[in-house]
């Protein structure tokens, strides 16, 4: 049997790759054995922002937790009620685990899927109060309800020459994109999105994906604000003085958007400045002010019930000094959570097997090998405008 390495949370902000428990078709939890389950050979698995909120120490993750929810790989195991997919199959891994059985899953709603986490709806590879799943920061993974989870590639070798933008479907591509259709983006619009991390980045092309006439992304910094110019985005520099909607109105003639999307989350700061102060609710009260009365808001920046390094008492339970009156007097349509990746995953692939869209060129992403994981860490964790890609096996070419 190989052996198998997994890169593990140890602490507020430390990492290091240990060697792990090979993978076996079986439910830890339960107890069971997984007949509707694969293993996976990781072909490449993500560095999000998410996990670095747990890094941080800003969740309530336990040590030695196998990080990554961010995964694609290749069929080398299949359990005995598998039908659909096959041994060297190149899949993608929606970070959601949804057993396809429930009225959640049914229903589309895969994000909350109401079977695979004891504590609440909805689970997640490698991450906090996300059912116990491990990570797929490692050489192998197993993924349960394989013929409902998982997205194959049609041809092996296509989806090897594009990997670096096929690897952005387990998570980022999918979730931007959700952002921007929650927030009602389409052809002629107005958008701003706050946040220029790989989130933003990939929110901000998928608004051109979707038609979008302007779109202005937001950030603190300097070099992923560049980053967003470099595929044709305007951008708000939230540090300078001038207001959020004063920029806005620099760039369209008026201090408002069509559309607005949240892609920081929790650890927001505040502007002008204000800006090296952690202010929970800036982008949230910041986004109800710019976005035109009857707009729409979309939320795929993660927001917590737990936060232990939390400015203040109540934010440390995830409750922030929201304007919602604002956003009430202006008709303003509110969309939060998880992203239903298989929503959109199989188009989101067309799209990038028919060049629509370069989504690995957007946010910037960068191979490295698994032992070089607590680096990439690091380096991200200073602002560094790249998306990490962690190649275990050295299969991602040049």
């Amino acid at each position: 049997m190989p052996s198998n390495h997994g890169v593990a949370y140890m602490g507020t902000g430390k990492v290091e790759v240990q060697s792990i428990d090979f993978p076996k078709l079986e439910l830890r939890e339960q107890k069971r054995k997984c007949h509707h389950g694969v293993i996976l050979k990781v072909v490449s698995t993500n560095i999000c922002g998410s996990d670095q909120h747990m890094v941080r120490g800003r969740t309530t993750a336990p040590q030695g937790l196998i990080l990554g929810h961010e995964i694609t790989g290749e069929v080398i195991e299949t359990g005995r009620d598998v039908e659909f997919i096959k041994k060297g199959d190149i899949v993608s891994v929606p970070f959601n685990i949804a057993c396809g059985r429930c009225a959640n899953c049914k229903e589309g709603k895969t994000g909350i899927c109401l079977n695979v986490n004891p504590a609440r709806p909805g689970a997640a590879y490698g991450y906090v109060d996300m059912g116990g799943w491990v990570g797929g920061q490692a050489e192998y993974v197993m993924v349960p309800y394989a013929d409902f989870n998982l997205l194959k590639f049609p041809d092996r070798d296509q989806a090897m020459a594009k990997i670096k933008d096929l690897t952005l479907l387990s998570d980022i591509f999918p979730t931007g994109y959700h952002g921007a259709v929650s927030a009602g983006v389409g052809p002629g619009a107005t958008v701003y999105v706050a946040g220029a991390g790989p989130v933003g980045l990939a929110c901000a092309a998928s608004c051109h994906l979707l038609g979008a006439a302007v779109v202005i992304v937001g950030d603190l910094n300097k070099e992923r604000l560049a980053q967003a110019r470099r595929f044709g985005c305007e951008t708000v520099d939230v540090s300078k003085s001038a207001t959020v909607q004063e920029q806005i109105e620099n760039i369209l003639g008026v201090p408002e958007v069509d559309c607005a999307i949240d892609c920081v989350g929790f650890e927001a700061r505040g502007c002008g400045h204000n800006h090296s102060k952690e202010v929970p609710a800036q982008v949230l009260n910041s986004v109800m002010e710019i976005t035109k009365a009857g707009g729409a808001i979309g939320i795929p920046g993660l927001y917590v019930t737990g936060d232990p390094g939390a400015v203040d008492e109540a934010a440390k339970v995830g409750s922030l000094s929201i304007r919602i009156g604002l956003g009430w007097a202006k008709s303003h349509t509110f969309v939060t959570g998880q992203c239903p990746v298989m929503r959109y995953h199989r188009r989101l692939m067309m799209a990038i097997l028919h060049d629509k869209i370069k989504i690995a060129k957007a946010t910037n992403v960068q191979v490295i090998s698994l032992k070089g994981a607590p680096k990439g860490y690091t380096d991200f964790d200073k602002g560094a405008a790249r998306k990490y890609v962690i190649d275990p096996h050295g299969m991602i070419k040049a």
